[in-house]
């Protein structure tokens, strides 16, 4: 298995902040997007996360996440990239 170059430069480089506070656009190749944004829900009244896969402006799938289990996902993605040599 041959090993990718995941320094800290390199991810920096496809992570762009875009409309200020609460969007962050990840270039992910092929034209598509992962955009991370905070959403609010008129229904419920709550914020939430929404993780997306965007290509041309059109969202293709979303995930709502709830703001509490933000940082565990990010620190859960971590160790499964560190544990699996990603």
């Amino acid at each position: 298995m041959v090993k990718k170059d995941t320094s800290k430069e390199n991810i920096e480089e496809n992570t762009e902040e875009a409309s200020g506070d609460g969007y962050v656009e990840i270039k992910m190749g092929g034209g598509w997007y992962m955009t991370i944004s905070l959403a609010h829900s008129d229904r419920f009244e709550k914020e939430y996360v929404e993780l997306a896969k965007e290509r041309g402006g059109v969202k293709r799938s979303r995930f709502n996440l709830n703001p509490a289990h933000v940082r565990m996902l990010g620190e859960t993605l971590i160790k499964f990239a560190d544990d699996n040599g990603l």
